[in-house]
């Protein structure tokens, strides 16, 4: 096989002729740019879906497949345009250097595809590629056309000769640009982008070609008979082999979608299995957000309530008995008062983990909110509940190191048993709760079991509550009674202590002790004491038309609405509504309301001394007597407390501490009523030590104000009947 060499123009022989007469056919020549658009489009294609595989194996088949569709374009464009060549001579090619064409071409364009598929390639990295693939494309063109055989020449203009390569490496270098291009947009302009650039690449790729067919010269000896190449069945062939290159290129490309298809279903569906692996990781996390508490890591109330009523359902099959236990720290307030929340946060964790180590493994733990604890254990014995409840709170008595101090704390504990006290999980965490309850009523650090009893009485508390939110709203059931209180010095009626009663229709009447904290503990104490303290500025307003225009009438104040701000303001609209004078009016707070806080109570009884109304501090000394705080208090009045007078006739005591009382209050000039005068020893005693005022069972019960009219009429006085002198 003869291997020619690429002549130039400077070579001609001497007495060679050119040919000038050469042409192409026009619509193989547009068959050529076709099938080299259709080439790029699928190498195009398959770089894009080269983006999604990520299997190593399938992305090295996808490449040979973009390989031989762009080297099957471009070889079947340079046959074509071949074909369309129409020189005055025979052509034929040779085999061999034919298929050295193809495999230049095949190779060119596996090199062409790895430089597209790259993502982080610089523009030096893309240049020296597009000059190595430029050359292989001219390789291949050039060695195609050293396959020709005819009796012709073959030489080269020069110029266009580097123009065809120049061309080549250009299509090289856009084909790459154009591919990196496509990457950065959004999908509609990668769509077009792609079209424009496989139209833009098979212009390319053929205006390679027919530059350097435009840079062939034939030459052919002196004598040497010319004749016209006949088409003959050069359009068909081109046709045939178009058509198959079209179908291998489509096939190709449906290949190319097909499998994208598939890529994307498995996409999806590992995004679908991603999203379930994420949807079960954010079940897991909101499983444990809603059944655990994040403070202590314990069960919380709703996580409990769950295992519980399981635990429940396993023992009613066995028919073993259980203890539900509540804990509940005894004055935890105060540590977060003082040291903080963070301090109170730490305590509860540290807690937490002594009340964990003090259980079984099998055993229930939950925190139920702020410093209650739940306790669920199997019972192997009868004395096993309170001997675990024993040793829970000495577990807790142990010292804690907290913020450089030494804090001991105590637990209150109540406990229902299963079956005993209930058969399901609510009846058995209401009894717990109860005999919680009744523990901290107990003074607190105390073991309490459920019995009957508390459930009884907190019904009763219940419908207590229930029926005398009623009668505040309905005005009815509700009455105030008086005690009068005599002044010693006159022996005449001063005061009236206004005491409320409440007419139960099925418990009778009702002292305050039954259902003042019934209204404290739920809330609507101040509800109760308004309407006590219109009341009694109606009753005032009453009396002072009867005759009695110098009676003041005292109201006792709840320790809750002594630190409620509005107080003053509700003082002085019940005075305002009732135009009830305000001097007639007297205050009465207990000593142990007073204490609670000091400060803030200061301010307030200082608005309402300002309204007019007199002060007086009841239940002297069963509080923390102090002077240091009673000489900074604006009162009028000390109430001695009846305790202290009870045994007046008896205790030497006593009638020292009443007579340092007395002496005390005069020195910071108040007035002092003495109550629970029963006899007239208590009575003589308290006037010999110059007690102001007196008031108790030997002057009157309290009664109706009706009664107490007819009872203590205008200027009477009292101290005559029981046959005092004044």
């Amino acid at each position: 096989m003869d291997w020619p060499q690429i002549r130039f123009l400077g070579q001609l022989p001497e007495q060679g002729h050119v040919l000038l007469d050469c042409s192409h056919d026009p619509w193989l020549t547009l068959l050529a740019y076709l099938v080299a658009t259709a080439g790029s489009l699928a190498a195009l294609t398959i770089v894009e879906h080269l983006d999604r595989v990520q299997r190593r194996g399938m992305r090295l088949a996808w490449g040979a497949i973009g390989g031989l569709c762009l080297a099957g374009g471009i070889w079947s464009m340079h046959f074509l345009g071949m074909l369309a060549f129409r020189a005055p001579l025979v052509i034929h090619y040779e085999p061999a250097p034919t298929l050295l064409s193809l495999l230049v071409a095949l190779a060119a364009a596996l090199l062409a595809l790895y430089c597209m598929a790259q993502r982080d390639a610089g523009l030096g990295r893309r240049l020296l590629a597009a000059v190595i693939i430029g050359l292989g494309i001219a390789a291949m063109h050039y060695s195609g056309m050293a396959a020709m055989r005819s009796a012709a020449q073959s030489f080269y203009h020069g110029g266009l000769f580097a123009l065809s390569i120049l061309i080549a490496i250009g299509a090289s270098l856009a084909a790459q640009l154009l591919a990196h291009l496509r990457r950065n947009r959004e999908a509609r302009q990668r769509h077009w982008l792609k079209y424009s650039a496989a139209l833009v690449m098979g212009a390319a790729i053929t205006a390679m070609h027919f530059t350097a067919m435009a840079a062939l010269r034939l030459v052919v000896a002196p004598g040497e008979i010319l004749e016209l190449q006949g088409a003959g069945n050069s359009l068909q062939l081109g046709l045939g082999v178009a058509g198959v290159t079209l179908l291998i290129v489509a096939l190709s490309l449906l290949a190319a979608w097909a499998d994208r298809k598939l890529d994307d279903k498995e996409r999806d569906l590992q995004r679908v299995n991603h999203l379930l692996a994420q949807l079960d990781q954010a079940k897991a996390s909101l499983e444990q957000v809603a059944h655990f508490d994040p403070l202590t890591e314990l069960l919380n109330r709703r996580g409990f309530t769950r295992v519980f009523a399981a635990t429940l359902e396993e023992h009613a099959v066995t028919g073993r008995a259980l203890a539900v236990m509540f804990l509940d720290l005894d004055h935890f307030k105060r540590i977060n008062d003082t040291l903080g929340h963070a301090a109170g946060d730490e305590l509860l964790r540290i807690l937490a983990q002594r009340i964990r180590g003090a259980l079984r493994e099998r055993d229930l733990i939950a925190r139920f909110g702020g410093d209650e604890f739940c306790v669920v254990v199997s019972l192997d014995s009868s004395a096993e509940p309170r001997t675990l409840a024993q040793r829970l709170a000495d577990q807790l008595k142990e010292p804690v190191e907290l913020n450089g101090r030494r804090i001991v704390m105590t637990t209150s504990i109540g406990i229902s048993l299963y079956p005993r006290d209930g058969g399901n999980t609510e009846e058995l965490l209401r009894h717990a709760d109860l005999a919680l309850y009744q523990s901290k009523g107990s003074g607190r650090n105390v073991v309490h079991f459920f019995n009957p009893h508390l459930k009884q009485k907190a019904s009763l508390e219940l419908q207590l509550e229930e029926d005398l939110r009623q009668a505040l709203q309905d005005d009815g059931g509700l009455a105030l009674f008086y005690q009068p209180i005599i002044d010693l010095r006159s022996g005449s009626l001063s005061k009236l202590e206004a005491l409320v009663r409440w007419h139960h229709p099925q418990h009778g009447l009702l002292t305050p002790e039954r259902f003042i904290a019934i209204a404290e503990a739920n809330g609507f104490i101040d509800l109760l004491d308004d309407w006590v303290l219109r009341r009694a500025c109606e009753d005032l307003r009453i009396l002072s038309e009867r005759g009695y225009a110098r009676l003041k009438v005292a109201v006792n104040c709840s320790a809750l609405n002594l630190a409620n701000d509005q107080l003053p303001g509700r003082i002085a609209q019940a005075l305002q509504s009732s135009r009830c004078p305000a001097h007639s009016l007297e205050l009465e707070v207990t000593e142990s309301a007073l204490l609670s806080n000091v400060n803030r109570a200061i301010g307030l009884l200082e608005d309402i001394r300002a309204l007019g109304a007199s002060l007086s501090i009841d239940d002297f000394g069963t509080g923390y007597s102090s002077l240091a705080y009673l000489r900074r208090l604006p009162l009028d009045t000390l109430k001695i407390d009846r305790s202290f007078i009870h045994d007046l006739a008896t205790s030497d005591q006593d009638r020292e501490i009443v007579h340092a009382i007395i002496a005390m209050a005069h020195a910071l000039h108040l007035q002092v009523v003495a109550e629970g005068v029963e006899s007239a020893e208590q009575l003589d005693f308290l006037q010999e030590r110059g007690c102001d005022q007196v008031q108790g069972y030997l002057f009157s019960k309290p009664l109706p104000l009706d009664e107490v009219v007819a009872l203590f009429p205008p200027h009477h006085r009292p101290l005559e009947r029981v046959g005092m002198r004044f």
